[in-house]
C-alpha cells in the first residue's frame, strides 16, 4: 500500500524531520542574535531543543498516521483515519484499564518516585484491557469503516496482540517521562490548557507509525 517504508521514510517522514531542524536552526539562530553575556544561551537552548523536539517532531508521527493511505480503492483517507484513532484507543484505553485495576488489586508499585499510583497489577490490566479494545478497533469498528482487511486471521490476531503492547508500553514510557519532568519542576499537570492528555500518545506515535508502516496492522 501507498504508506509503505520506502515512500514514508523518503517523503513524509522527511516532512518531520526538515521541520526540526529549520526550527532547530531558528532557536540558535535568536541565542546567537541575543547573545552578550556567557552564562544562560546554553540552557535556553536545550529547553528550546527539548521542547522542538518532544512537542513537534514526536507530535509530527501523529500527523504521519493520519495521512497514511490505504489500498488504491481506498481513496478517502479512511485507513489514515483508523490508524490515528488506533493509537488513541491502544493509549487510553491502556491507561483507563491501569487505573481501575490498581485501584482494585494493584500492590506492587512499579515507580513509587515518579508516579506513585503506578502498579504492575495495573499495567497487566492495561494491557489486558487495549488487547481487546485494539482487536474490536482493527475488527469490527474498521470494517465498519470501510476498512477490512486481507489478512488470515491468526497473522491479524497476532499484529494486533504485538501492537497493543508495543504501543500501549510506549505509551507508560511516555507517561513516567512526563512524570519525570513534572516531578523536577514540582508540577501536578504538564499544562493548564490541556492537563496530562499527550503525554502518553506523544512517546506512542512513533511506534504506532512503524508498526503500521511495516504491516504489522493495516491491509
Amino acid at each position: 500500500w501507498t504508506g509503505g517504508p520506502a515512500e514514508a521514510t523518503i517523503g513524509r517522514v522527511g516532512w518531520v524531520a526538515i521541520g526540526l531542524a529549520a526550527t532547530s536552526f531558528v532557536a540558535f539562530t535568536i541565542e546567537m542574535l541575543r547573545f552578550r553575556t556567557p552564562g544562560s544561551a546554553t540552557s535556553r537552548l536545550a529547553l528550546a531543543l527539548l521542547a522542538i523536539g518532544y512537542a513537534g517532531g514526536l507530535m509530527g508521527f501523529v500527523v504521519q498516521l493520519r495521512l497514511l493511505e490505504g489500498p488504491p480503492w481506498d481513496d478517502e483517507g479512511h485507513w489514515g483515519m483508523v490508524a490515528l484513532f488506533s493509537l488513541m484507543v491502544v493509549v487510553k484505553t491502556n491507561d483507563i484499564g491501569a487505573y481501575f485495576v490498581g485501584r482494585l488489586i494493584g500492590k506492587t508499585k512499579m515507580a513509587p518516585v515518579l508516579s506513585p499510583g503506578k502498579t504492575y497489577e495495573g499495567l497487566l490490566g492495561g494491557f489486558l484491557v487495549s488487547g481487546l479494545a485494539t482487536m474490536l478497533m482493527l475488527g469490527p469498528i474498521s470494517s465498519a469503516c470501510g476498512c477490512q482487511t486481507n489478512k488470515p486471521f491468526s497473522i491479524w490476531l497476532a499484529g494486533c496482540v504485538t501492537y497493543a503492547l508495543l504501543v500501549g508500553a510506549a505509551g507508560v514510557a511516555g507517561d513516567l517521562a512526563v512524570s519525570l519532568l513534572k516531578r523536577d519542576a514540582n508540577l501536578k499537570n504538564s499544562s493548564t490548557w490541556m492537563p496530562d492528555l499527550l503525554d502518553s500518545i506523544l512517546f506512542a506515535a512513533p511506534v504506532a507509525y512503524l508498526l503500521w508502516i511495516a504491516g504489522c496492522v493495516g491491509p
